[in-house]
Formats: structure tokens, sequence, C-alpha cells
């Protein structure tokens, strides 16, 4: 009896090997892959994802970062740890305030895209 729900690929079981090859010439290196999509994990937190919007905004200090999203300082300081690890935010000192910030121009790109994605 013959599966109604499967679907098949393709009609032929035809490699179209000039298009394979073409792929994977152009395909990055499996590192570069594994670091991409710990990168994406990054972005799979909320909290984060609130963190970075905030800073899409504005240049803020810890304190300000914890009152806005209503959670303690130690969490938002261990939230900002991973952002800094994987290159999502910086920092600079001012006297003894630390203000964070997105780290450049990607960061930006990649969350206004993501809210005119999901807003689409």
């Amino acid at each position: 009896m013959e599966d109604k729900n499967k679907v098949e690929c393709c009609e032929f079981t035809h490699v179209h090997e000039d298009i394979v090859k073409k792929v994977n010439e152009e395909m990055p290196d499996e590192e570069l892959l594994y670091d991409l999509a710990e990168l994406f994990k990054v972005f799979g937190d909320s909290t984060r994802i609130k963190i970075l919007y905030v800073l899409f905004e504005s240049e803020m200090c810890v304190c300000d970062i914890a009152q806005l999203l209503n959670m303690n300082q130690s969490a938002i300081s261990h939230q900002l740890r991973v952002l800094k690890q994987s290159q999502l935010v910086k920092y600079r000192r001012e006297g003894k305030s630390i203000f964070y910030s997105l780290a450049d121009g990607h960061v930006r790109t990649i969350l206004g895209q993501g809210m005119e994605h999901i807003a689409e």
C-alpha cells in the first residue's frame, strides 16, 4: 500500500551534479557553520533579546537596564557577559560606571532585519 502523505523531493532520481558541485564549492567550512549556529543560539533567549533591543535604542548601564526590564542586576550582568563573549555588545567605562552598547552595525542589522521579518 502506497503512503499518500509521502512527498518525493524530485520526480527522478537524478542528481544535478553541476548545481551540487557549485554549492559544495561555496559552502563555508564546518567550523564556520558551527560558529554561526552558536551565534544564533545566543539570540534564542528572550532576556538577551530584550537587552539587545534596549541597547539598540540607547547605550545604558546595568542599573538602567535592570530597572527598565524589571530584573535584578546580577541577572542582567550574567546575560551581558554572554553577549560580550559572543561579541554582540561592547562596553566603556566612565568613572565608576560601565556603559554597554551594541558591538557594531552588524548587530543592529541583525536585530532590525529580524524585527522586519516577524512584522511581515
